[in-house]
């Protein structure tokens, strides 16, 4: 039976151990949660901001293709994912806070990317409610009118959702005010997005998403050796794996490390195969040459 290449057996291993059931994991931090009663005070703002952003990264991604246009199935790609913080097209969220001015409530662009707290997870739960089931609509009428960012604004926030038809009310003088904006480290800002960029990976249809503080407090994540010797490596995989998921105390790494070194093992593994094979294809075709070449025949003498 022909063995997949080792290289797949480092990726595989690694994004196994990135999805270890939650039973292995460290008691999860209470994530923070939406707070419903201020949706109504944000709703109109927030539909505003998801037009301005359909047709900014539509624009993006129309410049990086030009001069091929975007399609329809592009655009709708965008529309579904744009109220998901686990999707790049949510990143926009990230950088909002939630500012009491008066009796009002205002979504505030900070210019960098903040913790997601319970304001974030608002704004994100009241643009899921805005778009609803709408996002095909905006899309086909985006795909088909090429409206400005002004018509994209009255045909979700007013024609679709009603979300800017209502003034919104006074906020209630009671009302306790949210987190402060606290913004992100660059390099967790990084892991997240390499984290979310493995989500889906080719061989890991069960790998799930964890946050930082969820990764960060599995104890039991597993680090693969690489080793020289490519067969043996190969046979004991399974042993190998084995011992690994029963350790309880392996040794603690810093997660950016360890996940860093898991892809850096996996290039080495598959430069090493794709070497290995090139070899052995120029060998075989240097014999290959040696035997169809006719014997030299020796002159005859005239």
């Amino acid at each position: 039976m022909a063995r997949p290449a080792r290289g797949l057996f480092t990726l595989s291993a690694l994004l196994l151990f990135s999805s270890l059931p939650f039973s292995l994991a460290s008691p999860k931090k209470p994530a923070s949660a939406a707070r419903k009663e201020d949706i109504p005070f944000i709703r109109c703002q927030v539909c505003e901001k998801i037009a301005h952003q359909i047709y900014n990264q539509v624009g993006k991604k129309a410049a990086r293709i030009a001069p091929k246009k975007v399609s329809e199935f592009e655009i709708i790609e965008i529309a579904e994912s744009v109220c998901n913080l686990k999707k790049q097209q949510a990143d926009w969220i990230l950088h909002i806070d939630i500012v009491e001015k008066g009796d009002k409530l205002e979504l505030v662009e900070q210019g960098t990317e903040g913790q997601c707290n319970s304001e974030c997870k608002t704004i994100e739960r009241a643009c899921q409610e805005v778009m609803g089931y709408a996002d095909t609509d905006v899309a086909e009428f985006f795909f088909k009118a090429r409206p400005s960012v002004d018509l994209l604004v009255k045909f979700l926030c007013n024609d679709i959702s009603k979300a800017c038809s209502v003034k919104p009310p006074p906020i209630p003088e009671d009302r306790i005010p949210g987190e402060p904006f606290l913004s992100k480290l660059s390099k967790d800002a990084e892991m997240e997005k390499i984290l979310r960029s493995m989500e889906g990976m080719p061989g890991a249809p069960s790998m799930k998403m964890y946050s930082r503080e969820d990764l960060m407090n599995m104890n039991n994540f597993g680090d693969v050796e690489a080793d020289e010797d490519e067969e043996d490596d190969e046979d004991d995989f399974p042993t190998k794996l084995g011992k690994v998921l029963k350790n309880k105390d392996p040794p603690k790494k810093d997660l950016k490390q360890r996940i860093l070194q898991g892809i850096t093992e996996t290039g080495k593994q598959v430069k090493r195969h794709v070497n290995i094979v090139s070899q052995t294809i120029r060998k075989w075709w240097q014999g290959k040459q040696k035997i169809s070449k006719p014997p030299r025949t020796a002159k005859s003498e005239l």
